[in-house]
């Protein structure tokens, strides 16, 4: 643990350095691409990358490890004001039969608004990596900014759960959110959705279930770099191919382990882009990362959600990559981004039919 403290205070310290010197240890030059210029300290963290084994190069349980040692080293401290819980819910059951527990983190500021509604929120990673953890300080924030609950779901990882397992988590554990959001003091019988990279495909694909289902939408949709189609090719996916953290080879490395050789890639389910018909849809708060494969396809669907007539809050954090609410403890722009997406949350609440 010392050591870990010695190495995070280290990495404080050469990131505290001016924009200049930062690039010149990262390779010297700007990073100018697509028409956007990364952020110095994700270049440095790119730069220092390339020296390392990617992900791919690791079964899934050391790429697991290791990602999260790495990223505990740059995430951002709890949030001060917020108090938290940890707990945990039954599951959907599973098909050996019985069922599964889901753990959950739940998140109250302060200044809670109990016209509020609670935000479920689940994690990045495409489905084989991350844990409650990795979106920890996103969660304080977000409670915090928007003065709401926040639930966050631990839902099970592939390869050994393949889909639909986690979608399935996070769709009961919104389920339970919205009918026990009392129990957080927030507004009861509603509940919002999100989650970002993967936890963006629940989100976006929950609202679209509950669609289907006839279910009430969820008070809003907030969609963090969503991965909403795996089935095509943009050419962000092209332009940003070698990006950090997220590239093309560790794209097709998650898919390849979270939808297994059945899975159907233009299944709604799996990329809720491949949906019809977007209308009567929850508002929504869309937001991509400039250097990121993903980037063409979160704005598509944006437009898309927009011209079905459904409320669409859209940014783009251009010098930002793909996983940037996990770095609010390296990267200011990153902390700063992630502050103005939960204003945004809080804007859309008081939009909504219950203010």
């Amino acid at each position: 643990m010392a050591n870990d403290a010695v190495q995070k205070f280290i990495l404080k310290t050469i990131l505290s350095l001016p924009s200049p010197i930062l690039r010149v240890m990262s390779g010297g030059g700007v990073v100018y691409r697509g028409g956007r210029t990364l952020d110095p300290r994700f270049q440095f963290f790119a730069h220092a990358a390339r020296k390392m084994p990617p992900m791919t190069t690791f079964p899934p349980d050391v790429a697991r490890a290791g990602s999260a040692k790495g990223l505990a080293a740059v995430a951002g401290p709890s949030e001060p004001g917020v108090r938290t819980e940890s707990l945990s819910i039954d599951g959907p059951d599973t098909p050996g039969g019985g069922g599964n527990q889901i753990p959950l983190r739940a998140y109250r500021p302060a200044d809670q608004d109990s016209s509020a509604p609670l935000i479920v929120f689940a994690h990045f990673g495409g489905g084989v990596i991350g844990d409650l953890e990795t979106c920890h300080a996103f969660c304080g924030i977000l409670a915090k900014v928007a003065r709401t609950a926040v639930l966050s779901v631990d839902y099970r990882l592939a390869p050994d759960h393949r889909f639909p397992a986690g979608l399935d988590d996070v769709l009961a554990a919104y389920r339970w959110g919205r009918d026990n959001a009392a129990r957080f003091g927030a507004l009861p019988g509603t509940a919002a959705i999100g989650g970002d990279s993967m936890g963006g495909n629940f989100a976006a694909v929950v609202a679209q279930e509950m669609k289907r289902l006839g279910e009430a939408q969820p008070a809003v949709q907030l969609l963090i770099y969503p991965a909403v189609d795996v089935a095509s090719e943009t050419a962000s996916m092209t332009v940003y191919a070698d990006a950090y953290p997220l590239s093309r080879p560790i794209m097709d490395w998650f898919m390849g382990h979270y939808m297994g050789p059945d899975a159907n890639p233009a299944d709604p389910r799996v990329s809720p882009d491949k949906t019809a018909d977007l209308s009567g849809l929850a508002p929504a708060v869309v937001i991509t990362a400039g250097f990121d494969p993903l980037v063409d396809q979160g704005e598509a669907y944006a437009k898309r959600l927009q011209a079905a007539g459904v409320p669409v809050t859209y940014r783009c954090y251009d010098s930002l990559a793909h996983g940037f609410t996990a770095f609010t403890g390296a990267v200011p722009a990153a902390d700063a981004a992630c502050r103005e997406v939960a204003r945004l949350v809080r804007t859309a609440f008081e939009a909504g039919p219950n203010k």
